[in-house]
């Protein structure tokens, strides 16, 4: 029985909790595995999707400070590592990679997730701001844990593969396995509607937190010129965060409340059945999970070069991808798919199939062989 530990801060609304949910909701089908979920805080967003799996809260803390006296309270989370004796621990995010840094358990395999660049990992070799500062001391304080271990990392695309290469500890950079993210396929496999797309009106679907680096603003303009170029459209943002104030105003100021939607937190099959396109106006994107699960829906896509969904557009086949901040070029995208029927059809039918390759089941199959390699 191989034993399996899964250790992520929450279950907030993200890639990487969608990510967790769904690796270890297939690991429960697997024979001769057992798998546990930890959370370090109980905040779930994914309840009401959730039937599988369990999990477990166990609070833990680690506050490093090379000025005053550091918060440490690991000693719930060393007692039930101690206690489940897990052969793999595998961790998510950096709250989890300096709380687990603090952690003495050597009879696992350890393996660090990148969902993204961590900035805290990156070599620093003269901090010249407080924040560089505090994240090579950090840094220095994870990898003294990592060369103690039977360590290894997954990158999710080829970017955040070079970026972990460059900045790991030397003697472990061989540890390094590129595996991109994955979804189960088929909960959205049947949510596309059947009709062709309507030549006057536009449906358009985005998911991402109201960040700076998702980019929703630069949508805006995106919309107008659509508007101007004699297109009804209705645009549904999925997410929630800090910018909403801002986006509901400039939403507002350009007289757009019937053609822009921000609809928050919310389940995303039912905007992907109802749409045409997937819009991603994100400036960087680890790798892209929202645009696997729109493309499995049978949506073309229509993004920005994020660096990590560079891995997954393959252009005028299941979307394109711009290398520039153009609202106008991004729109005339969006005509150009919804124009031609025959290449909406063509897409549609492409990204359908390649969102396959993504599916969580050979996916497992591969983690699975990562845990038990020698």
């Amino acid at each position: 029985m191989l034993k399996i530990l899964h250790i992520i801060p929450s279950l907030s609304k993200g890639g990487a909790e969608r990510l967790v949910i769904s690796i270890c909701s297939e690991l429960q089908n697997r024979t001769n595995v057992e798998v546990r979920l930890v959370l370090l805080s109980n905040t779930n967003d994914y309840a009401q999707e959730m039937s599988t799996p369990t999990y477990d809260v166990v609070s833990a803390a680690f506050v490093p400070s090379f000025t005053k006296t550091s918060k440490r309270d690991v000693s719930q989370l060393q007692t039930y590592i101690d206690t489940y004796a897990p052969d793999v621990i595998h961790t998510h995010l950096w709250q989890s990679e300096i709380v687990c840094s603090q952690i003495t358990y050597s009879k696992a395999i350890w393996v660090t997730h990148m969902h993204d660049n961590m900035p805290q990992l990156k070599r620093i070799r003269i901090p010249r701001t407080k924040l560089e500062l505090t994240n090579a001391y950090e840094r220095w304080i994870v990898t003294m844990a990592y060369k103690k271990r039977n360590q290894r990392f997954i990158a999710i695309s080829h970017d955040t593969f070079t970026y972990c290469k460059r900045n790991v500890p030397k003697k472990l950079r061989n540890a390094v396995s590129l595996l991109h993210n994955a979804i189960n396929t088929q909960l959205f496999t049947h949510s596309k509607k059947t009709t062709t797309v309507n030549n006057t009106t536009l449906q358009l679907v985005s998911v991402g937190s109201l960040v700076h680096k998702k980019n929703h603003a630069f949508l805006i303009p995106v919309v107008i010129h659509l508007i101007s170029r004699g297109y009804t459209v209705q645009l549904n943002i999925l997410g929630e965060g800090f910018l909403r104030k801002e986006l509901e105003q400039e939403i507002s100021k350009q007289n757009l409340t019937n053609s822009i939607y921000l609809q928050g937190n919310t389940s995303v099959y039912e905007y992907y059945k109802q749409a045409d396109i997937y819009v991603h106006p994100a400036t960087y994107e680890p790798f892209g999970l929202v645009l696997i699960e729109a493309m499995a829906a049978g949506l073309p896509v229509v993004c920005l070069d994020g660096k990590g969904n560079r891995d997954i557009i393959e252009q005028g086949k299941n979307g394109y991808m711009l290398f520039e901040q153009n609202p106008i070029l991004f729109a005339e995208k969006i005509i150009e798919i919804c124009q031609n029927k025959e290449m909406y059809s063509s897409m549609s039918t492409y990204a359908v199939n390649f969102a396959k390759q993504y599916d969580i089941v050979p996916y497992v199959d591969q983690l699975l062989q990562l845990y038990t390699k020698k």
